[in-house]
């Protein structure tokens, strides 16, 4: 199988890579990434592989999108603009990237006669929704222009499948971690900020009181589910949503005990305000991956921080 990876450059993206690369039902893959938000130097290991080709363009330019998607089997779709706080303060490039870039993206696959396509949503699209765990069928109103790009390119994955026998697998992210993800700016997550910050011996900055809780998810979980969404027998024309998480909640305080008891600092965090369009409790219920695309993730948190930390010793000091 031949795929498009877009985003390969990203921290999901080419950990992606990496994975594809080393399996042998996938021959060879095409990598698209404008550079914007992604790294050379997370995949420039692999720029001499023969099963790989790389493209630097834009998902927002659609002569971009054909060229890239021609002769591909399957798109493996990671490219989007992300952060809640990043769409706030300026939803219009966001919709750019996110929506017009994902259009641009499915109008080749449907071009090029391209019948599966995996893609990322998050798990921003449930929104307000009060009830935990989070359940692929329900979800709140948006609180954020991020999550409305990322609810309306599953609308138009449901409207594809529905009217041109495509198949589509939204993935909605909860929190990945894990090397290569990058811990500067004023966008960084929320597990890379703590490393950063505990290697360097520096404070954190926790917003609100700390109690906070996501489902943390080790960038491996979303290797394999994407993986499985790709190779794996699906139904014609038909659009799949999947949580992809671990099943368990952490709060910010515990995260940054669970970040001091790997790395020794003694330092303690400052507690800022509450940012806008934050969800406050996340916890996702993932039986619809385990049972659709046979999903078994690794779900214990202190090893993947582990690996995280050592990964990002060689990188900070």
């Amino acid at each position: 199988m031949k795929i498009l990876l877009t985003g390969v450059a990203g921290f999901i993206g080419s950990n992606l890579l990496e994975s594809f690369l080393n399996n042998p039902r996938i021959s060879f893959v095409v990598g698209l990434d404008n550079l914007a938000t992604g790294y050379m130097k997370n995949i420039q290991e692999f720029m001499s592989h023969p099963k790989f080709s790389f493209i630097e363009g834009d998902i927002r330019d659609a002569e971009v999108c054909m060229r890239a998607a021609e002769g591909v089997d399957a798109i493996c779709h990671q490219a989007a603009l992300g952060s809640v706080p990043r769409s706030i303060d300026d939803p219009r490039t966001s919709h750019d990237v996110n929506v017009n870039g994902f259009i641009n993206i499915i109008e080749a696959a449907r071009t090029h006669g391209i019948k599966r396509i995996v893609y990322a949503s998050s798990s921003s699209v449930y929104g307000d929704l009060e009830e935990s765990p989070k359940v692929e069928d329900r979800v709140g109103k948006v609180l954020s222009p991020y999550a409305a790009t990322k609810m309306t390119n599953e609308l138009y994955a449901e409207a594809y499948a529905r009217n041109y026998d495509m198949t589509f697998v939204g993935l909605r992210y909860f929190n990945v971690f894990g090397p290569k993800q990058d811990p500067n700016g004023p966008y960084a997550a929320v597990i890379p900020l703590f490393i950063k910050a505990a290697l360097t011996n520096t404070p954190p900055v926790i917003n609100g009181d700390g109690t906070i809780t996501r489902d943390f998810t080790p960038v491996a979980n979303v290797v394999q589910i994407n993986t499985n969404a790709l190779l794996n027998d699906l139904t014609i024309g038909r659009h799949y949503v999947w949580n992809v998480a671990c099943g368990k909640t952490t709060d910010l305080n515990t995260l940054w005990k669970m970040i001091r008891q790997i790395t020794g600092t003694q330092v303690d965090t400052i507690h800022g305000p509450m940012r806008k369009g934050d969800i406050l409790y996340s916890l996702a219920d993932i039986n619809r991956a385990r049972i659709e695309g046979n999903y078994n993730p690794d779900d214990d948190l202190l090893k993947g921080l582990k690996n995280t930390v050592e990964f990002y010793s060689f990188q900070l000091v």
